[in-house]
């Protein structure tokens, strides 16, 4: 009698949030995180289960959320068999192995969470060497409490670590291994820095944006090429550079990591050579997901990003994508009758503060493909002003 072969299914981890109400951080704010923190965990592979919020006027030294405050944490934990706890902020050393000892389970920074989702979503030798030089300057400092917690908890969320467990915990080895892989990116961004030289001064834009906001699905659109889009954070990791013609005017289009909030110090440093594409594109598509509640504050968060940089100063276009998901409520002058939402037309859009105060702007909704003709227009419009500048007589000489 033939053997059925045994599938084994990995179950689901579970996981609780943890932020603070502070002076710096309005409780409002604070939601806004947390529910970027559940669409992080959701896309690490893990389900969030509740969040725990304390008011404080700053996080406490030794458990960042106070002892009583954590205690009611622990019990829930236990009481629920939860898998790990997930502070929306930084943790230090100290506090990660304090909160370890009370809590007994697996307990991730938001920093930390983030750089496990770019070692699942690295894809090329280049991406992974990124991602890995982060995680060794992450881990460094806090070898002592990754030495016990490694012996405890095996894989899952949070755990997808450079490689050879017991190696990672002898400072000496990592600060070498921290050295190799600096020494691998100066000779990788240097063949990429060649790679930029080569492309000479053919017209360069740069796709930037906030995380998830469809950068990747317009670079299809625009450039007729099959990048990876998914409705998950973090989707594509490294540049993705196509040559496009319209009218005959030919320019390279890149699209590059989406940015974020609080977006871990070691990862801005890793994809520096990343960021490098935006700060010599010549032209920036600044794409802002619409029906996101806090796009604003995505506005916000890439401006700062692009001052970092030294890029704020480059002619942006700006895209506000997702319209056909971009709802008002409607309030009936009847009480009683419920409210209802409308889609804004294009007309409208162009007449809110986002039309007035953006030159340029366009609004489209590349899933749907609303607008994507007039938006080509505006970016051929925007390229064809540079190219005829490096290039005054092409165009005759086409003819």
């Amino acid at each position: 009698m033939k053997k059925q072969a045994l599938t084994t299914f990995k179950a689901e981890e579970t996981a609780v949030l943890v932020g603070l109400i502070t002076q710096k951080q309005s409780e409002e704010l604070l939601n806004e995180y947390l529910d970027e923190l559940v669409f992080l965990i959701e896309t690490a592979g893990a389900k969030p289960i509740k969040r725990f919020t304390q008011k404080v006027e700053k996080p406490d030294t030794k458990t960042f959320i106070g002892s009583g405050k954590l205690a009611q944490i622990s019990q829930y934990i236990d009481e629920n068999k939860i898998d790990m706890v997930v502070f929306d902020d930084e943790l230090s050393p100290s506090q990660l192995r304090n909160i370890e000892t009370i809590v007994k389970c697996k307990v991730l920074d938001r920093n930390n969470l983030i750089l496990d989702i770019f070692a699942k979503r690295a894809q090329t030798a280049h991406a992974k060497t990124q991602v890995e030089l982060a995680q060794y300057q992450y881990l460094l400092p806090r070898l002592t409490r990754m030495w016990t917690h490694l012996q405890k908890q095996k894989g899952g969320v949070g755990m997808r670590g450079p490689g050879e467990r017991e190696i990672e915990t002898d400072r000496r080895v990592i600060r070498d291994r921290i050295s190799l892989l600096k020494n691998h990116l100066k000779v990788n961004n240097k063949q990429m820095a060649t790679q930029r030289k080569n492309r000479g001064d053919i017209v360069r834009v740069s796709l930037v944006g906030y995380t998830n906001v469809g950068k990747s699905t317009i670079m299809n659109l625009i450039s007729k090429s099959e990048v990876f889009a998914e409705n998950k954070l973090f989707a594509t990791l490294d540049t993705t550079v196509r040559k496009v013609v319209f009218n005959n005017i030919p320019f390279l289009l890149s699209d590059t990591v989406g940015f974020i909030r609080k977006l871990p110090t070691q990862l801005i440093e890793s994809f520096k050579s990343t960021l490098d594409e935006v700060r010599e594109a010549d032209i920036l598509i600044h794409v802002v997901d619409i029906s996101h509640p806090s796009f604003e504050d995505h506005i916000g968060a890439v401006t700062d990003t692009l001052k970092e940089i030294k890029s704020i100063d480059k002619p942006i276009i700006m895209v506000f994508n997702k319209i056909d998901a971009y709802e008002y409520v409607v309030k009936e002058e009847d009480d009683l009758l419920p409210e209802t939402k409308k889609n804004f037309s294009l007309e409208d859009l162009k007449r809110s503060w986002m039309g007035k105060h953006n030159d340029p702007c366009i609004f489209i909704s590349a899933t749907e493909k609303d607008n994507i003709e007039q938006f080509r227009e505006l970016l051929i419009r925007e390229v064809a002003k540079i190219h005829m500048i490096r290039y005054p007589n092409y165009l005759a000489e086409q003819s």
